[in-house]
């Protein structure tokens, strides 16, 4: 049962003296602005990265567990979260009159009986190590089933008739497994997958669903570097332990998982073929499936736990009688990976950066909104969502059961893993371009001396992988604001430095750990600019749309309709 919010008070006192301690004069005081009233001036002023750093360093500590979806350390995260709105006054905007949104969810637990092999029609099977070489799941929510099914090779497994491309041809899939690539075609033409910058197409989420839309029982992905733009260990650490699913609705894949490029190699030798022949025969428009000679025989054995998780929702009312009843949200996810069993030593996953500090800047925008004696016109949403690491469960819900109507949200904006670097010359607002806030959003970085930086790794899909996407998906305007490259006292390269070098030791990994040589002037400078660009946007005569011809523009077109 859940505990009342009043319950996490304790843990709030606990680390009150971290806040007291932290907690500074702002020098900001004197601040003016051509686009903001001097009432969210002098607000956006009382914005102290000492008390961001108080929030990233509890919500990160040990104690938490690594804040484990439909764990004890994810549900006093919650908590946690929840307490300080009401502390804030905000209203709360969950279930039943709480700050709980209840999301319903199961969790699948791979056991060790399973098996999962290769078998080509001539040699030796591949057994397959657990973690080592494939990760899968069984998505149907069942304790047990069994694979025995043709390989069917499906390129990059995208259907996308706006680019007249289809690796299916019309080919029947029911029962067979796919196999296929991560990412999509390779293009520098903008008008073909937008070019270098990855789609929806591209991401992992699309080919699962596609493949059970299609009738497949399962679907492999070959990892590479390269095209993942991550390392095999984030696949892993990603894919280790129990994961969560919302409820099941509608087809669903015995066997979802990835396969480390040997492992792909091996399969395509023993099935007479070449796997970099394969790769190139992908990337053209008259790619046609391929069934290997081979089969997956797999006894997939998992350990089934419903359960709920939670987001956490508060609200302020608008001002103007008329448009309180439209609302700016902000979001955060506040779940990372927990607690790996199985490991020796350190197998805490803190996620400091992945996301405790997303959720300290929620929390000090909520703060300083709430203390404002002026308030913007619309009523500011703050939602901080649980399973996003799980493939943005939350806020797909969240996104699916809003708390007003989605057609009245005038945009979504998102705060996921800001570096705690020091005081960033950029902001990365990657997909802000294809609102019509964006002409606001160039004159408010321009008043805040930021330069707009365009997305660093276009080809990573950065846009489908946070939980902004789950509120465009259902038409609202969204996107994440980040900083850029290019720091204070650092070139672009030290900036880009840092970036790598977190990806590469950090990223998803225990060592995502908070330290006291953090430094938050950034976190700061990001949560400054979004309290600008969220009053204003809050504040404006009209709601928030898409350019025309962007691909969420028709979703925001249906829910505008139905509300």
């Amino acid at each position: 049962m859940r505990k009342s919010v009043v319950v996490a008070v304790p843990l709030v006192a606990a680390f009150a003296f971290t806040i007291a301690q932290a907690a500074r004069k702002s020098t900001h005081d004197s601040l003016t602005s051509a686009h903001l009233p001097p009432a969210a001036v002098a607000a956006l002023a009382k914005i102290d990265p000492e008390h961001i750093r108080a929030h990233v360093r509890f919500l990160s500590y040990d104690l938490l567990e690594g804040r484990g979806t439909g764990q004890r350390g994810g549900d006093i995260a919650a908590e946690y979260i929840a307490t300080q709105f009401w502390m804030d006054g905000l209203k709360a905007a969950g279930d039943n009159g709480t700050f709980f949104q209840k999301v319903p969810m199961v969790g699948v637990t791979p056991a060790a009986e399973t098996t999962f092999e290769l078998a080509p029609n001539k040699g030796d099977a591949l057994k397959l190590k657990p973690l080592e070489q494939y990760v899968a799941y069984d998505q149907t929510e069942q304790p047990a089933n069994d694979i025995d099914a043709d390989i069917v090779y499906v390129g990059y497994g995208i259907e996308a008739p706006e680019y007249q491309w289809d690796d299916y041809k019309g080919v029947d899939v029911r029962g067979k497994v796919l196999l296929m690539l991560v990412n999509e075609p390779n293009s520098k033409d903008p008008n073909f997958f937008k070019g270098p910058a990855l789609t929806f197409y591209g991401r992992w989420v699309y080919k699962y669903l596609e493949a059970a839309r299609k009738g497949a029982i399962g679907a492999i992905l070959i990892h590479k570097s390269e095209m993942a733009s991550y390392p095999w260990e984030v696949v892993r650490n990603s894919n280790s332990g129990e994961k969560s699913f919302l409820k099941a609705e509608g087809p669903q894949l015995k066997a979802a998982g990835w396969i480390q490029l040997d492992v792909a190699k091996q399969l395509a030798q023993k099935s007479g073929m070449d796997l970099d022949k394969m790769m190139e025969d992908a990337e053209s428009r008259n790619f046609h499936p391929v069934t290997l000679a081979a089969k997956l025989k797999a006894h997939m054995v998992s350990k089934v736990r419903p359960f709920s998780s939670n987001n956490v929702v508060a609200v302020l009312q608008g001002s103007d009688p008329k448009l309180k009843d439209e609302a700016v949200m902000f979001t955060a996810h506040y779940d990372h990976l927990g607690i790996r069993p199985d490991m020796t030593g350190d197998n805490i996953y803190n996620g400091a950066r992945d996301n405790a500090t997303g959720c300290g800047i929620l929390l000090e925008l909520a703060r300083v909104f709430a203390q404002s004696p002026a308030k913007p016109r619309r009523s500011v949403l703050f939602a901080s969502v649980t399973a996003e690491e799980q493939g943005l469960l939350g806020s797909e819900y969240l996104g699916e059961h809003p708390p007003i109507p989605a057609g009245k949200i005038s945009l979504d904006l998102n705060y996921d893993d800001v570096p705690p670097l020091g005081a960033p010359e950029e902001t990365e607002v990657v997909g802000s371009e294809r609102t019509t806030f964006y002409p606001t959003l160039e004159a408010m970085a321009k008043e805040f001396r930021l330069a707009i930086r365009p997305d660093s790794h276009p080809e990573a899909g950065h846009y489908y992988r946070s939980d902004h996407f789950s509120m465009a998906r259902v038409g609202v305007p969204a996107f994440s604001i980040n900083e850029g490259m290019k720091y204070k006292g650092h070139n672009t390269e030290w900036g880009m430095q840092q970036a790598e070098e977190f990806t590469n030791k950090h990223y998803h990994q225990p060592s995502d750990e908070y330290s006291p040589n953090m430094d938050f002037t950034g976190d700061a400078a990001m949560a400054r600019f979004g309290f600008a660009l969220g009053w204003t946007a809050a504040s404006q005569s009209k709601l928030i749309g898409w350019q025309k011809g962007d691909e969420f523009e028709k979703a925001r077109m249906q829910s505008e309709g139905g509300h």
